[in-house]
C-alpha cells in the first residue's frame, strides 16, 4: 500500500491510477465481513469491471450485505448477463435515474450521480474520481492510463461515508419500490481536519465549490488545481486571479487530449484571461485526465469526484474528501507537479496569442453554446 497518513483517527492512503487502486478494492472487499456499499458512475463491462464483480459476487456468496449503485448513464451499456450474475449470486443492484431523454433538455434527468464511493463494514472507505473501468484507453494502443486519484480511509470517517451511502441507497431503492431490503446502520462521525463534502440539490448545493473557493481566497504562497473538465463560471475565475495578482503561485493542470469536445474548445476560451493574469497552465498529454484534486498552501488539498464545470458544480451529485494536513498534501503535490515535469505541456501566453482566428473562434462559440444552455437549465445566476 501506498504511504499512510494519520489524520484526526483516521489512516489514509493516497492511491494513483487504477493499477494501485483496483487491488487495494478488491483485497478489501475479499477481507470485508459484514456489509459493503459501492457507487459509481461508470461501471464497465472491462478486466476491471469483472475483477470487482467477481470480488462482490464472492462477498454475497459469503454471506455479506452487498450493495451496488450505479448511475443510469454513465453505465447505460451495463450487459443484462453482468447484472444477472451479480444479483443471481445475491448483490442488490440498483440504477441511479435509468431513463435519459437523449433529445429533451429536461434538467432533473442531467441531474446523475457522479460520486466514486465504498465502505466496508463501516471501517474501511473510498473516496475519489476513480470509476470502475480499465486505466488504459486508445483501443488498444500502447498509451499512459487515465491519470486520477482515491484515498483510502481507514477509521472513523468511514462511518460518516457509509451513512450518506446508506442514505442514497434507501432513497433509490424507495423511489424504485425496493424498499424492503437488509441495511447496515452506523452512527456518523467528524473530524475538523478531513470532512466529507457533498454536492446535491438539496441542502449542499454549492459546499464544494465554498470550500475551493475560501481556500483559494486566503492562499498565501500556492494554488495547485488539476481538473479534467475545467469550465469555472465568473466568481471562481475572479477569485483565482484575484490570488494571482497578489502573488499566489497560480498552477491548472487541464486536459490535453480531446475527450469531449465542446467542453474542450469551450476551457480554451478562458485561457487568455487567465494567462494575461499570470495563471501557469499546464495541459496533460501522456494520456487522459481524469483527476479532480487541489492543493494550496502545502497544507489544504481535496481529492474527489468534482471538477469545475457546470456539471459537478451545478448538477451532478459529488463527493470530495479535504484533508487539512501538511504531509497527505505535499504527496498529493509532488504526484501533480512529477505529472507536469513528465506528461504535460506548458501553455504560454505569447504561443496562445498566435493561436488562428479560426481556433480562437471555435473557442469562443463553444464557450457560448455552453453558456445558452446553462442559462436555458436555469443555472445562470449562480455561475
Amino acid at each position: 500500500m501506498s504511504d499512510i497518513f494519520a489524520v484526526d483517527g483516521n489512516q489514509l492512503a493516497l492511491l494513483q491510477n487504477g493499477t494501485e487502486y483496483f487491488p487495494q478494492l478488491c483485497a478489501d472487499i475479499d477481507a470485508a465481513q459484514s456489509y459493503i456499499y459501492l457507487e459509481s458512475y461508470i461501471f464497465a463491462a472491462d478486466k476491471a469491471g469483472s475483477r470487482v464483480s467477481q470480488s462482490l459476487q464472492k462477498a454475497a456468496l459469503r454471506g455479506l450485505i452487498v450493495c451496488l449503485l450505479m448511475d443510469g448513464f454513465g453505465s447505460d451499456d451495463f450487459p443484462q448477463s453482468w447484472l444477472d450474475e451479480l444479483q443471481t449470486a445475491g448483490v442488490q443492484v440498483r440504477i441511479f435515474r435509468r431513463e435519459i431523454y437523449r433529445f429533451k433538455l429536461r434538467r432533473h434527468r442531467l441531474r446523475r450521480l457522479h460520486r466514486k464511493l465504498v465502505v466496508l463494514d463501516g471501517k474501511v472507505a473510498f473516496i475519489g474520481g476513480i470509476n470502475i473501468i480499465d486505466d488504459l484507453t486508445g483501443n488498444g494502443r500502447a498509451i499512459s492510463p487515465r491519470f486520477d486519484f482515491a484515498v483510502r480511509i481507514e477509521g472513523r470517517l468511514a462511518s460518516e461515508i457509509h451513512v450518506v451511502m446508506r442514505h442514497m441507497w434507501m432513497a433509490v431503492s424507495w423511489a424504485r419500490g425496493l424498499h424492503r431490503e437488509r441495511y447496515a446502520s452506523v452512527k456518523a462521525d467528524s473530524q475538523p481536519n478531513i470532512a466529507l463534502l457533498l454536492r446535491d440539490n438539496l441542502s449542499h448545493r454549492r459546499d464544494i465549490e465554498h470550500a475551493y473557493l475560501m481556500a483559494i481566497s486566503v492562499a498565501r504562497s500556492e494554488v495547485v488545481i488539476a481538473s479534467a473538465y475545467f469550465l469555472p463560471g465568473h466568481v471562481f475565475r475572479r477569485t483565482l486571479i484575484l490570488a494571482a495578482r497578489r502573488g499566489v503561485r497560480v498552477v491548472l493542470l487541464l486536459q490535453g487530449k480531446v475527450e469531449h469536445r465542446l467542453l474542450h474548445y469551450a476551457t480554451h476560451a478562458l485561457y487568455l484571461q487567465l494567462l494575461e493574469a499570470g495563471i501557469e497552465i499546464y495541459e496533460y498529454r501522456a494520456g487522459f485526465l481524469h483527476a479532480k484534486v487541489a492543493v494550496v498552501d502545502g497544507l489544504w488539498s481535496t481529492v474527489g469526484s468534482s471538477n469545475i464545470d457546470p456539471f459537478s458544480l451545478l448538477l451532478a451529485r459529488e463527493a470530495n474528501l479535504v484533508v487539512t494536513n501538511a504531509a497527505f498534501a505535499t504527496a498529493l503535490r509532488d504526484k501533480l507537479f512529477a505529472a507536469i515535469s513528465s506528461d504535460a505541456r506548458h501553455i504560454k501566453l505569447a504561443r496562445w496569442n498566435q493561436f488562428s482566428w479560426g481556433a480562437q473562434r471555435v473557442a469562443q462559440l463553444s464557450y457560448a453554446l455552453i453558456r445558452v444552455m446553462i442559462g436555458i437549465l436555469g443555472y445562470g445566476k449562480h455561475n
